[in-house]
C-alpha cells in the first residue's frame, strides 16, 4: 500500500512539472510570436561562389569578406523595425562561421579570415537592442552528414557543434533548424534522433525555442517535431491566414535567391509594400512571425538596394497593433513514432489505398476503408510487447466522428478509450500502458474514412 501511495505521488509530481514546463513553452512560443518580424541573415561559404549549395570541398580560403561589418547589418534591421537576427552558423555544406573545435572547416580553422563571425553578430544584434538567434543544418556534405554515412560520431559531432554554440554566445532566442526530415536531405529524425538533440538544446538553454524548418511536412493542426510551424514560401509552403492556430514562422528571401549573388547590386528586390501588405499585416494577425532573408555580399556589407528597401519597410508597416493571443494547442510532439513502417492489418480497404499506407510517414498517402465495411478498424502490431502513452490519428477526411482504441495485452484487448469529435488530428495522451497491439474501431463517420498515418509514441515527460 505504501508502494502504491509514493508511486502515486511521484505521478503527480511528475504531471505537475509537465504542466509548468508546458507552460513555460507556451508563454516562449507567444513571445516569439509578439516579435512579429526578423532578419534572416545567409551568409556563409555560398555567399563566395555564386551558388546556394556550393562544392562541399570548396576551399575555406574563399571565404574572406574582408569589410565585414555586424553592426551594418543590426543598424539596417533597425531600420525596418525587426526585432530579431537570425544567421546562418552552418550551412549544408558543413563550414563553420564560428570559433568551433570540431572540425578545422570553418573560420577559426584552414580560412584566410580568422574572425569568429557569429561572436560578432550576436555583438552588434544586441548593441542594436535585437534579439539573437541562429540557424543550423543538420545535413552537413562536407562531413559526408547525409543518407547511407551517417554514424553515431556525426550525432557527437552536431551535439558537440550545438554546445559550442549553445554555451558560448549567450543567450540564444530560438535555434532554427534545417537539412533534417525533409525530401531533399532524406536525414529522417532516426538517422539523427530528434528528442535527443531537442533535449539537448532545452538542458544548455531552456528558453531556447527549437524550429524544424522541415517540419511543414506535418499537418498544420499540430506541432509535430518543432516548438514553432515553420513555412519556406519558395518550397511552396503557405500558412493559412484564415484558420491558423499554432505558432508560426513564415520566411522569404528579399532578393532572387538566399545568398547573395554577383547579380544582386543591380536587381531589383522585392517590393516593401508587398512584404507589407502581403506578410507583415496578415502574418501578424494569423499568429505567425515573418523573416526576411536579407544576403551580405562578399565584403560582408549589405547591397544598397537592399538597404533601400528595408528602410522603405520601416516606414510603411505601422506596427501598431498588439499580436493575438495563441489559441490554446497541445505541446509538441518530439519523440520517435514507434509505429512507423510497422506491420499493420486492418478491415477490408479500397482497392489499392491497402493499410500499408497508414503508417508509411506519408501524409500524402492513406489506408481508406471499402465503403461497405460497416464499422472498420485499423491496427499495428508491433510484434512484441513496447510502452506507449500517446496516440495520433490524422484524420484524412476529417470525417471519423466516434472511435474506440484498444490494445492487446498478454493476448488480451483491452478499451484503452473511448472519443466523440470531428479534429483531423485526434491526439490522445495517456498514462503509461504495455501492448503488442494497438487499434482504432471507427463507431461512426461521416463519409467513408481514410487515416494518413497512425501515429504511436512513449513520451518521455517526466522530462519535459
Amino acid at each position: 500500500m505504501k508502494k502504491q501511495t509514493v508511486l502515486l505521488l511521484l505521478a503527480a509530481v511528475c504531471l505537475v512539472q509537465a504542466r509548468a514546463e508546458d507552460g513555460h513553452l507556451r508563454r516562449l512560443q507567444q513571445d516569439f510570436v509578439d516579435l512579429k518580424f526578423g532578419m534572416f541573415i545567409h551568409f556563409n561559404i555560398p555567399t563566395f561562389t555564386n551558388h546556394d549549395w556550393p562544392d562541399p570541398d570548396a576551399d575555406p580560403a574563399l571565404f574572406n569578406p574582408a569589410g565585414l561589418d555586424c553592426s551594418q547589418w543590426a543598424k539596417a534591421a533597425r531600420s525596418a523595425k525587426m526585432r530579431y537576427g537570425c544567421l546562418t552558423a552552418k550551412h549544408h555544406s558543413g563550414f563553420c562561421i564560428w570559433d568551433t573545435k570540431t572540425t578545422d572547416y570553418g573560420v577559426t580553422g584552414r580560412s584566410s579570415f580568422r574572425r569568429d563571425v557569429v561572436r560578432e553578430y550576436a555583438d552588434a544584434f544586441r548593441a542594436e537592442g535585437l534579439k539573437v538567434m541562429l540557424y543550423y543544418s543538420i545535413l552537413d556534405t562536407h562531413h559526408r552528414l547525409r543518407p547511407g554515412f551517417i554514424t553515431r560520431a556525426h550525432v557527437e559531432m552536431i551535439k558537440a557543434q550545438l554546445t559550442e554554440l549553445l554555451t558560448g554566445y549567450g543567450r540564444i532566442e530560438a535555434l532554427i533548424i534545417d537539412g533534417w526530415d525533409a525530401p531533399w536531405s532524406r536525414i529522417s529524425y532516426d538517422d539523427i534522433p530528434f528528442e535527443e538533440i531537442y533535449r539537448l538544446v532545452k538542458r544548455l538553454q531552456p528558453d531556447c525555442l527549437v524550429m524544424d524548418l522541415n517540419a511543414a511536412k506535418y499537418p498544420p493542426e499540430m506541432l509535430f517535431y518543432t516548438d514553432i510551424k515553420s513555412y519556406e514560401q519558395g518550397a511552396g509552403q503557405h500558412i493559412s491566414k484564415e484558420s491558423n492556430r499554432l505558432p508560426a514562422l513564415s520566411c522569404l528571401p528579399l532578393n532572387g535567391s538566399w545568398f547573395w549573388k554577383t547579380s544582386f547590386p543591380d536587381e531589383p528586390v522585392k517590393k516593401p509594400s508587398e512584404m507589407v501588405a502581403n506578410n507583415l499585416e496578415p502574418f501578424n494577425r494569423a499568429h505567425c512571425n515573418f523573416i526576411l532573408n536579407v544576403a551580405p555580399n562578399r565584403d560582408g556589407l549589405i547591397d544598397g538596394n537592399a538597404l533601400d528597401a528595408l528602410r522603405e519597410i520601416g516606414r510603411l508597416w505601422r506596427d501598431d497593433t498588439p499580436s493575438v493571443p495563441l489559441p490554446p494547442f497541445e505541446p509538441p510532439i518530439i519523440s520517435t513514432n514507434i509505429a512507423k513502417h510497422q506491420p499493420v492489418n486492418a478491415s477490408w480497404s479500397s482497392d489499392m489505398m491497402i493499410m500499408d499506407f497508414g503508417n508509411d510517414d506519408s501524409f500524402r498517402t492513406s489506408w481508406q476503408s471499402n465503403a461497405e465495411v460497416a464499422r472498420p478498424w485499423f491496427e499495428v502490431d508491433f510484434r512484441g510487447d513496447r510502452f506507449f502513452n500517446a496516440v495520433a490519428v490524422y484524420d484524412t477526411r476529417r470525417c471519423i466522428l466516434r472511435y474506440t482504441l484498444l490494445y492487446e495485452q498478454d493476448g488480451e484487448w483491452k478499451t484503452l478509450l473511448t472519443d466523440r469529435n470531428d479534429l483531423k488530428v485526434k491526439l490522445h495522451r495517456f498514462d503509461r500502458i504495455r501492448g503488442g497491439k494497438i487499434r482504432i474501431v471507427i463507431d461512426e463517420s461521416s463519409e467513408t474514412p481514410a487515416i494518413a498515418e497512425f501515429c504511436v509514441y512513449d513520451e518521455a515527460r517526466d522530462e519535459r
